[in-house]
Parts: C-alpha cells; sequence; structure tokens
C-alpha cells in the first residue's frame, strides 16, 4: 500500500503507475497529518552539503516545510574545513577524533562554514519553473542561538577553540518557526565574552531537538540506520539496546559512532523520535516520514508499537483499516455510525502514532461468552505479531469482564485461529443471542477457546 513508486517494474502500464501512485498519496495521508504542526530537526554534514542530492535535499525540505512542518536543518562543514585548511597549506590536528581548533584553524572553520550556509540558503531559495520547488518561498533565518563554551584540557590537550553547547535560546527559534520560516543553524556557538567556538554538527543538532522538545530529530549518515548480525536494516529498537549494541562496537560507522550516543541522549531527554537514514538515498526524508516501513532506523525511548483502547477520535482510521477487508468478504460490514456507537469495544495498535491494527471485544455475559471481532492489521504489519497480540489483549480484556470462553468466527483465517489454541465448533455452541444472528450464506466458521 506504501511502496516507493521509484521501485516499480519498468514495465508497469499507466493505470498501475496511477493506482499505485493514488494508493502511495493516501497512504501518506495520516502522517501529513500527525506532522503538520510538528517540529522536526535535520542534522547533516558537510558531505551532504556538497553532495549530488543536496539539491534534492533542498526540494524535499521544501515539501516537508510546504506541509506544515516545522522545520530546523543543522549543517556541518567537516569537509569543507579540511578543504580550507589545505588551501592555506596548514595541517588537522585531531584528538581522539575530535578538532583541536587553533586560532588558524578557527579562521579556517569560519570561513568554511560560512561558504556552506551560504550554498544551502541559495539551495532553500530557489523557485524555478519546472522544479519541485516552483512557485515556493522558503525563508531562511538564522542567529546567534547557541551559547558555548570551552571544552577545554582532554588528556593533556588544549582543545582551544574546539566547544560544547551551554545554552540553546530555544524561545528565539521557536518565534522563528511561528513565522513559518525555515531556521538553518550552523555548529558555531558563542561565549559571553564574545569568543567564538567550533561544535560538533551532531551535539548542536541533538541540544536544539531536546530545547525545542522535538517531534523528531532526524540525521543523514553515512549508513543506511543500524544493522543487525545478519547485516540487516534494523527498522526501530529502543535507547537501550541501542545503547548495548553501541557499548558492543556493532555494526558502527564512522557517522553511526557520532551520532548514535546524541540519538540515545535525545530521546531519553524528551525528543519523541530519532531516525538514522542513509545520505546517499535520494527522497530518503520522504520515505522515512511518510511510509509505514521507512528507509532507515528509528531510535525511540520505548517500543514504537502501542497498544490502547480506542476512543471516538480512531474512527475514522479504524473505517479505512476495516474497509478493505470488508470489500473482500473477509469482514462484515460496519458503517461508520456503528463503530461509533460501538468504540469502547475496541482495542486498537499504533506503530509511530498511525493506527495499523484493531480487534474488538463483544461480550455475552450470561453465558460467560466473549466474541472476538474485527481483528485487522495492515498488509506491511501482518508478520510482526501484531495480531497475537491484540488477541491477547482482547483475552485479557474478557477474563477482566469473568468471562470463560472467546469465539470467532471466520471465513478465510481458520489455520491462523488453530495454531493459537482455537478449536474448531459447530455454528450451535454460540451464545443464542449470537446464533439467531448467524449468517448461512457466509457459512463462517466457529472457533472457540477457554480463556
Amino acid at each position: 500500500m506504501h511502496e516507493d513508486p521509484s521501485a516499480l517494474d519498468p514495465a508497469t502500464t499507466a493505470s498501475d503507475l496511477t493506482q499505485h501512485f493514488v494508493a502511495w498519496v493516501r497512504g501518506a495521508a495520516p502522517y501529513i497529518h500527525a506532522f503538520r504542526g510538528k517540529t522536526f530537526v535535520i542534522g547533516f554534514g558537510g558531505e551532504v552539503a556538497a553532495g549530488a542530492l543536496a539539491q534534492s535535499l533542498a526540494y524535499d525540505c521544501n515539501l516537508l516545510a510546504a506541509l506544515g512542518i516545522r522545520l530546523v536543518l543543522v549543517h556541518g562543514a567537516r569537509p569543507q574545513i579540511e578543504a580550507e585548511m589545505a588551501r592555506r597549506g596548514l595541517e588537522s590536528r585531531l584528538h581522539n577524533g575530535v578538532r583541536v581548533t587553533d586560532a588558524t584553524a578557527l579562521d579556517c572553520v569560519k570561513a568554511a562554514m560560512a561558504v556552506t550556509r551560504l550554498e544551502l540558503e541559495a539551495q532553500l531559495s530557489q523557485g524555478l519553473p519546472n522544479t519541485p520547488m516552483a512557485g515556493s518561498y522558503i525563508r531562511v533565518t538564522g542567529g546567534n542561538f547557541i551559547t558555548a563554551r570551552p571544552v577545554g584540557v582532554v588528556d593533556g590537550v588544549d582543545l582551544q577553540f574546539t566547544g560544547a553547547v551551554r545554552k540553546i535560546m530555544a524561545d528565539e527559534i521557536a518565534a522563528d518557526l511561528d513565522q513559518q520560516n525555515v531556521v538553518l543553524i550552523s555548529p558555531l556557538g558563542v561565549s559571553p565574552a564574545g569568543e567564538i567556538f567550533n561544535l560538533p554538527m551532531e551535539e548542536v543538532a541533538e541540544a536544539v531537538a531536546v530545547a525545542l522538545r522535538a517531534e523528531k530529530l532526524l540525521y543523514l549518515c553515512d549508513a543506511p540506520g543500524l544493522l543487525d548480525e545478519q547485516q540487516q536494516l534494523i527498522d526501530s529498537i529502543t535507547a537501550d539496546a541501542a545503547e548495548r549494541m553501541m557499548q558492543a562496537g556493532q555494526g558502527l560507522t564512522e557517522d553511526l559512532d557520532l551520532y548514535l550516543p546524541c540519538a540515545i541522549r535525545a530521546v531519553r531527554q524528551g525528543v519523541h523520535r530519532v531516525h538514522l537514514i542513509d545520505r546517499d538515498r535520494d527522497g530518503g526524508l520522504l520515505l522515512e516520514f511518510f511510509t509505514h516501513h521507512g528507509v532507515g532506523t528509528v531510535v525511540s525511548r520505548d517500543p514504537l508499537f502501542r497498544l490502547r483502547e480506542a476512543t471516538v477520535d480512531d474512527v475514522g482510521a479504524l473505517v479505512s483499516l476495516l474497509a478493505p477487508l470488508e470489500s473482500d468478504g473477509t469482514l462484515v460490514r460496519r458503517g461508520r455510525e456503528l463503530l461509533e456507537q460501538e468504540i469502547t469495544r475496541f482495542s486498537v495498535v499504533e506503530h509511530d502514532g498511525v493506527l495499523v491494527g484493531c480487534a474488538a471485544l463483544y461480550p455475552f455475559s450470561e453465558e460467560r461468552a466473549a466474541e472476538l471481532a474485527c481483528l485487522a492489521v495492515v498488509p506491511e504489519y501482518r508478520r510482526s505479531g501484531l495480531g497475537e497480540m491484540l488477541m491477547r489483549r482482547i483475552e485479557r480484556r474478557a477474563r477482566e469482564q469473568h468471562l470463560q470462553a472467546l469465539f470467532v468466527l471466520t471465513t478465510r483465517t481458520a489455520h491462523w485461529f488453530r495454531e493459537r489454541g482455537f478449536e474448531e465448533v459447530h455454528p450451535d455452541r454460540l451464545p443464542s443471542q449470537k446464533r439467531e444472528l448467524y449468517n448461512l450464506q457466509r457459512r463462517s466458521k466457529v472457533f472457540m477457546k477457554s480463556i
């Protein structure tokens, strides 16, 4: 339902392409609604700013802003600094991977940062016809939003003008965002004494996201995301699990070694999600934010899946979730009005704030039994164990009501229920009220389980 349109087979017909496009846009709609008015912080290094996809990144940032997302961009300039130092015949000095910024190196830092920032502003300001930014105008702002302090002497080495974030002027950044501006931040900070310090981009992005209590912090990095021992992409991971990977040194690239500690700290300090995606993936921002699966790794404080009871605000999402299964006859059709009346019977599961599964409990108290109904999970997550999670939730709710048996009517998923302890029974075993409503034309199989 939410596949990448660019991945379509070349032989795809125009009609198929249209259907895929419509399905993709409709699939993105819940995310568009959910993200409007939220703050995203995007951090990227100088490799991205100078890379072949820099203009594409500007196009995608323009689209995010147009969709009502409050956008803060934090750029780095490490390769530009190296080039400037080489141009001046200077040699970089590093200590444990951190630049020793003396006065001459600081001059190179300021020059490289200024040029990189101006080039990014120019890319974000385009509005030529026949481009994704045609007819648009982004106001890019910045300012002295960062108060810094010197890192000082580490292991006997004076890092001089290499600094750390002391304070983020969050109210001033938020005021710019309130004016629908895109805020572009260079990783430079000033001290109360007027000194300028060179700061790590990743730490600035982290500090800004925490100060703004951002919905998302995203890093563009030199890897698809975190990989497991089989070199498969890890879609999502908790901060605790990510910390264990980091301590074990498992699957860390040069960028991930820098960005992952920031990601872990950020979610523990209130940032909702941190995303790690491939800087060389064209359209990566859009695919990560507006598709179910995304293309990178999401770091969160708690697991992404959230199981809860439904509210009336979920009715619209339930209608969309159940409609395909009602159309093909898997489920009995329920109208919006009936769903509104019976909403308290439903439990739902969310993934990153989007409803992706549901199930309902219909008790028959006199016979100490209940029906498990409307068990549905979006296709992308049917192998994620969500169906079983919802089934257990309904079982728990039934036990809380002192019921002793759970039954289900199904035409398509008999084996699934049989594998989970349900046994097929004759429709005569149904509670009397349900038996009277049994549809002989559907010929649903009845499965029952003691709870």
